[in-house]
C-alpha cells in the first residue's frame, strides 16, 4: 500500500466519457479551528459509529492506553483516548481495503495541551505502518485532519491516530473514509473540468443589415490557450528549437529552474551576471508567457553559494541587500510574482544568520521595491506527502501570517499582496 496525496487533478478528458455514478467527492476542508466539529464527511462511509453516537461501539483502544467518552457543552459526543505512554496509543477501528481503490479520509481531533502534529495511520495486517495524512492539533478547539490512502493490496487495516507527544490526550470526533473505484475518481476529475473549465458559447451570422444568416457554417480554430497552466523551463529552451516548439504551444506560464537564482546570477561575490535569466526572459516575453520570479531567496543553506556560506552575519546582510535590489529592481514589471524565500518552512539559513525575522523583512522589502507584483512563499510537500510534519496547509498559512504581522502590518499594507500557492 501507498499514500497518495488526494487533491484531485484536472486532467483533460472528452465530454464523450460516460459518467460513473458515484458519491459525489467532498471537497471541504478548512485550516481554522473550530470550537465544534463539523459533520462527518460522507456521513462516516465505511466508519462504524464514526460520530461516537453510541459510544465507543466499533472502537477498541490500541496500545497500552486508554479511552474514555467525553460530551460537549452542547452535548456533541467524542472520544478521548489518554494514559499514552507511545506515539501510537489510541484509539481504533479495523476495515477491510480493497486493492484498485482510492479511499478519501477525515476526522477532527485535538489534543489538551498547547498544540502538536496529530496523524491518521493505517496499520495493515502485515505490520506496515502506512501515513494517511496529518495535522497540526491544538487545544480548546477542533481542526481538521483530511488525506488519503491507495490500496495496491486487498488487507485488513487498524486506522490508528498518532501523537509524538505521549502526554497528550488525543481527541477524536466524526472519523470518515470513503471508498472509490479509480473510475469513480476520473469521473469527479471530468465533473470538476466541466464545472470550472466549460461553458456554452453561442454564435450567430448576421448580414450587415442585422439580419440573420439562415443555415451559415463555423469553423473555428484555436491560436492560443487562455488557461492558466504553466511549467518550469532551464536554459536549454534558448538553444533547443525542439524545446522551443514543444514548450510554447502548451504553456502560458512558467518559471525558471535555476536561472534567477542568487546562486546562477553572482557565482563570484561582487561579479553579478544576468546574461542567461535575461535572455531566457525576453524569450517569454516574445511568446506570451507570463514568469514567475524564482527566487529571491532559498532558506536551504545547502544551496547556497560558497562565499555567501562563508560571510559574517554583517556581510551577508549587506549582501542580500544588494542581492534583492538588484533582481527585483531588474525584473520589475516583467515578473507576475516573486517567490521571496523559497522553502522557508523546511529551512531556515537567513533566520540562523541574522535573527528570526530576517525572512519577514525580506518580503516587505520585496514588497517595497515592487508593490504592484504579489510575494509568494514557494513550498514543497503542503499537501502531496504526510509523512513531512513541517509543510502541511496550517504551518503554512501560520508562517505566511508570522511574516504578515512582522512585515506587513505595521506598515499598513493590505493582506492580498502576500500569498501562497491555494
Amino acid at each position: 500500500m501507498v499514500f497518495r496525496g488526494f487533491s484531485p487533478l484536472h486532467l483533460s478528458f472528452t465530454d464523450a466519457v460516460c459518467r460513473i455514478h458515484a458519491v459525489s467527492y467532498d471537497y471541504s476542508a478548512t485550516t481554522e479551528c473550530l470550537i465544534e466539529p463539523q459533520r462527518a464527511q460522507y456521513g462516516g462511509g465505511i466508519i462504524t459509529n464514526p460520530d461516537f453516537t453510541h459510544g465507543i461501539q466499533g472502537w477498541t483502544v490500541f496500545g497500552q492506553g486508554a479511552v474514555k467518552e467525553g460530551i460537549s457543552n452542547s452535548g456533541n459526543r467524542y472520544i478521548v483516548a489518554h494514559g499514552r505512554s507511545h506515539p501510537l496509543d489510541s484509539i481504533s477501528q479495523q476495515v477491510q481495503l480493497e486493492k484498485g481503490k482510492l479511499y478519501s479520509f477525515s476526522a477532527w481531533v485535538q489534543i489538551n495541551g498547547g498544540r502538536g502534529n496529530v496523524a491518521a495511520v493505517f496499520k495493515m495486517s502485515h505490520g506496515e505502518l502506512v501515513r494517511g495524512g496529518h495535522v497540526t492539533a491544538r487545544n480548546g478547539c477542533w481542526s481538521l485532519l483530511k488525506g488519503g490512502v491507495y490500496a495496491n493490496i486487498s488487507s485488513r487495516a487498524e486506522i490508528l491516530f498518532e501523537s509524538k507527544n505521549t502526554e497528550a490526550e488525543i481527541w477524536v470526533d466524526n472519523v470518515s473514509l470513503q471508498p472509490f473505484t479509480m473510475e469513480q475518481w476520473r469521473s469527479h476529475q471530468d465533473e470538476s473540468i466541466d464545472k470550472e473549465r466549460l461553458g456554452k458559447v453561442r454564435f450567430e451570422a448576421r448580414y450587415a443589415n442585422g439580419t440573420a444568416i439562415e443555415g451559415a457554417g463555423f469553423s473555428i480554430k484555436q491560436t492560443k490557450s487562455d488557461f492558466p497552466f504553466g511549467c518550469s523551463m532551464n536554459y536549454h529552451i534558448l538553444s533547443s528549437t525542439d524545446y522551443q516548439n514543444w514548450f510554447v504551444p502548451r504553456f502560458r506560464y512558467t518559471t525558471f529552474t535555476n536561472e534567477m537564482k542568487w546562486s546562477s546570477t553572482e557565482k563570484i561575490q561582487g561579479q553579478e551576471n544576468y546574461t542567461v535569466a535575461d535572455a531566457m526572459v525576453s524569450f517569454a516575453q516574445q511568446n506570451s508567457i507570463s514568469i514567475r520570479g524564482h527566487n529571491i531567496f532559498w532558506a536551504n543553506e545547502n544551496f547556497q553559494s560558497e562565499w555567501v556560506k562563508n560571510l559574517t552575519p554583517d556581510e551577508l546582510r549587506k549582501a542580500a541587500e544588494q542581492r534583492i535590489e538588484s533582481v527585483v529592481s531588474k525584473y520589475k514589471g516583467k515578473v507576475i510574482a516573486w517567490d521571496v524565500m523559497n522553502e522557508n518552512l523546511h529551512y531556515h539559513f537567513f533566520e540562523d544568520k541574522l535573527g528570526e525575522n530576517a525572512s519577514a523583512e525580506y518580503y516587505a522589502r520585496a514588497y517595497q521595491l515592487d508593490p504592484s507584483t504579489t510575494m509568494f512563499m514557494n513550498e514543497y510537500n503542503t499537501i502531496e506527502d504526510s509523512r513531512d510534519e513541517k509543510a502541511n496547509p496550517l504551518n503554512y498559512m501560520t508562517k505566511l501570517d508570522e511574516i504578515f504581522v512582522i512585515s506587513w502590518k505595521p506598515r499598513n499594507i493590505s493582506r492580498h499582496w502576500f500569498a501562497g500557492p491555494f
